[in-house]
């Protein structure tokens, strides 16, 4: 890819002297989403370069505020450093953000670190039905996109408590009166597919307001993989839950549920992510490349 340094494995884990790692395989087994593969050989391959490069970066944002500020002469004012994760459905977004929340957390414990998906800017299923939207779940239009940039507006103006709304996929809905809150972090970690969304008609978009960005890159064979791999788990797992979304379908016919799930992949994921997340692929600043077992084989730095 234009415009982009590549590394192997081996070449990415070579940037960073071997330490001892803080973490463990039961704690990483907390971290990881369902389906997803995480072991401790990943943290001192990947993530340990990818963390003291985040550092790095984190540390030059704080020296070159602090100059302006001086220049200005206006008072320095604490501005968190957000980091942005992309990607499909299913190729582990989540893991990775609670991964580095976890790392960021242990290795450098005086930055307060705090992790969040945009799943709760997405418009309640009731707004959605309203809207004719539900079969367009996932896609643009229906997250409440004037209310993310809102909320990020309100995060990097420094407010002290900024709210906003949980997402449950137990319920697969907006909680109702049920909050998240971001408390002056020093680094805020955001996921989400519509992340790096690209921007219409000269507005703000989410990416705006990211120091640092990351795109989780599969094959889209293998993400389907993964997607109904990970379905199927689902299925096994809430067969007994009745306040679950998939109770009743994990309580029907299997070649039924199966059935649909492929639907929602072929008619919803794979047109999304075709026409709205890989686009925005080479906007990130850093591409996580998977292959089978969810293996990071390359790893692509922007370098400009």
């Amino acid at each position: 890819m234009r415009n982009y340094t590549e590394f192997s494995r081996q070449a990415w884990a070579a940037l960073t002297p071997k330490t001892e790692l803080a973490v463990t395989n039961e704690e990483l087994a907390k971290v990881k989403s369902l389906g997803d593969q995480l072991d401790v050989k990943d943290v001192g391959e990947i993530y340990q370069t990818l963390l003291n490069y985040i550092h790095l970066a984190y540390q030059a944002k704080q020296a070159t505020a602090a100059k302006k500020a001086e220049f200005l002469q206006l008072p320095e004012s604490k501005v968190p450093y957000i980091i942005g994760i992309s990607g499909s459905v299913a190729v582990g977004k989540s893991t990775t953000a609670r991964l580095l929340q976890l790392l960021l957390t242990r290795y450098y414990p005086d930055l307060k670190t705090q992790m969040m998906t945009t799943d709760g800017f997405i418009y309640p299923n009731q707004e959605l039905e309203k809207r004719k939207l539900m079969p367009r779940k996932g896609f643009p239009e229906s997250y409440n996109m004037q209310m993310l940039r809102d909320f990020l507006q309100d995060v990097v103006s420094g407010k002290n408590d900024v709210v906003y709304p949980l997402y449950s996929q137990e319920l697969s809905d907006i909680v109702p009166g049920r909050y998240g809150h971001v408390e002056k972090p020093d680094i805020l970690i955001i996921e989400g597919i519509n992340t790096l969304q690209l921007p219409e008609s000269g507005q703000l978009v989410t990416s705006d307001f990211f120091d640092f960005s990351i795109y989780i890159d599969a094959e889209e064979d293998l993400i389907e993989k993964w997607y109904m791999q990970r379905f199927k788990k689902i299925m096994k797992m809430k067969k007994n839950d009745p306040s679950n979304f998939y109770y009743k379908l994990a309580n029907g016919p299997e070649d039924e549920a199966l059935r649909l799930a492929e639907e929602t992949w072929q008619m919803v994921n794979l047109v999304n992510l075709r026409q709205y997340i890989a686009p925005t692929k080479e906007r990130a600043n850093l591409i996580l490349h998977k292959v089978e077992g969810h293996l990071i084989d390359k790893i692509y730095l922007r370098s400009f």
